[in-house]
């Protein structure tokens, strides 16, 4: 729907070859409007939707200044920035004209018109009005998008001595630049650690974008993260932009970064070393500024075999490196997510908040929850769905039987690895998962002590 207002002086020279100039425009826009004075456009403006004004530069009888036309030029540039106007003058004032256009109109045309030319310009004129208006929308879209991105679905919660001592590191390179390297378990809260890293930034009014490296086809990994351009390859019938680019001025987030194959991992390294990406089937780069935050759930071992992952795309990664303790590893913690969430689900299922019996908290805290945050936030979801009372028994959590009590069972055997394991897990459980403490009292240090942990699964 093409809408144009045509403005010209009030007299009856010029209202008849503004009656002209509607005749003619008609045939080519949907809706023409003719105002003979413009003092009730912004009222027309306000009520009426339209892509192009065509203002004359003298509405005064004798007055051919054109400050008539400056006067209403700047104002529209004022009410309406996006509207496109274009000036008609005549010859003797193609000047007044071009200092129009330095002041913001699109362009201009000369009276008396060439019907040809008026279209030709005016046509123009419209679809650079449609390009600023689509310009305006997917500018609205991709801040709604950034919000909708940004927007945290959970805090980060912890009090523990374990979790403060992580996020003093955390906070300390929150607001520089450095690439962070985040392990921890599936379920640990590595995305929500990220977030609360990116929050803390000087690029928190950016978007963060977030991207399950696993996730993402080998095929079509380039294209995903560079972009491509249009027909780079069968069924690229537009260009793409790439994740690389969309997250530019704000973090990156790669989630599960040890997934990915070796051969994608040196094209991935080559992006960072040289901080600019070239889209598929283009041969222009786009240089890039994003903070890199990437997570895994792969053991040091793991990561530091070149066989599995490139050591040099390691050491470009973990500039800060956190390790994001377990669920088990901070149980003090565990009343304090219950509280939360609890909480977050009454609400969403518009439920009064159900209470906990004592003994059903100490069940709660001595469970080891191998799925860790994530798994205990299902659990209560779940409980808080099927609860028939107002308070949650442990029947509602369908722990495994005497869970409370599995890590105290030590069996009659001398096995020895399994009263390593039996030792290792009563420490950690006499320390409420405080590895210092229970590596000290195993005589064992920290590093050795994961060691123990990772090769009997705790």
């Amino acid at each position: 729907m093409r809408k144009l207002i045509s403005l010209a002086r009030f007299c009856v020279a010029r209202s008849a070859s503004a009656f002209s100039a509607q005749l003619l425009l008609k045939r080519q826009f949907k809706s023409v409007s003719c105002l003979a004075s413009p003092d009730g456009l912004f009222t027309f403006l306000s009520e009426n939707t339209v892509d192009v004004v065509l203002l004359d530069m003298n509405f005064t009888l004798g007055d051919n200044s054109g400050d008539d036309g400056f006067y209403w030029l700047a104002q529209l540039q004022q009410q309406f920035p996006q509207l496109v106007v274009v000036l008609m003058t005549a010859y003797a004032g193609v000047e007044l004209a071009v200092r129009g256009i330095k002041a913001g109109a699109t362009d201009f045309v000369i009276k008396p018109w060439s019907n040809e030319k008026l279209i030709a310009t005016l046509n123009a004129a419209f679809e650079l009005a449609q390009s600023r208006q689509k310009l305006s929308s997917l500018s609205a879209e991709n801040s709604a998008l950034r919000e909708t991105i940004n927007t945290k679905q959970d805090y980060f919660i912890g009090e523990s001595t374990v979790m403060r001592e992580l996020m003093q590191k955390a906070m300390r390179c929150a607001p520089t630049d450095a690439n962070v390297f985040i392990l921890g378990e599936n379920g640990s809260g590595k995305e929500l650690l990220a977030r609360e890293i990116h929050a803390q930034s000087a690029r928190a009014d950016k978007v963060f974008m977030a991207i399950d490296m696993g996730a993402i086809s080998e095929s079509l990994f380039e294209s995903e993260l560079f972009g491509h351009k249009k027909g780079a390859f069968t069924g690229a019938q537009t260009a793409r932009m790439g994740r690389f680019v969309a997250a530019n001025g704000g973090t990156l987030f790669l989630d599960e970064i040890a997934n990915l194959p070796m051969h994608l991992q040196v094209k991935l390294l080559r992006v960072l070393e040289q901080r600019q990406v070239t889209p598929v089937g283009d041969e222009k780069s786009v240089a890039l500024d994003v903070r890199i935050i990437a997570a895994t759930n792969a053991s040091h071992r793991d990561l530091n075999n070149d066989t599995l992952f490139r050591q040099d795309l390691l050491y470009r990664l973990n500039t800060v490196e956190l390790t994001l303790p377990t669920l088990r590893e901070r149980r003090d913690d565990i009343p304090l997510l219950v509280d939360y969430y609890l909480n977050v689900y009454a609400q969403k299922y518009q439920r009064k908040k159900p209470t906990l019996s004592r003994a059903t908290m100490n069940a709660l805290t001595a469970y080891a929850w191998p799925g860790n945050v994530r798994a205990l936030r299902h659990a209560l979801e779940r409980a808080v769905v099927l609860c028939v009372g107002d308070e949650l028994c442990e029947e509602d959590f369908f722990l495994p039987q005497n869970a409370a009590n599995k890590v105290r069972a030590t069996p009659n055997t001398l096995h020895l690895e399994t009263l390593e394991k039996n030792a290792v897990m009563e420490a950690l459980k006499k320390h409420e998962g405080n590895i210092s403490q229970a590596a000290k009292d195993l005589g064992l240090t920290r590093t050795a002590l994961y060691r123990r942990m990772e090769k009997y699964e705790l």
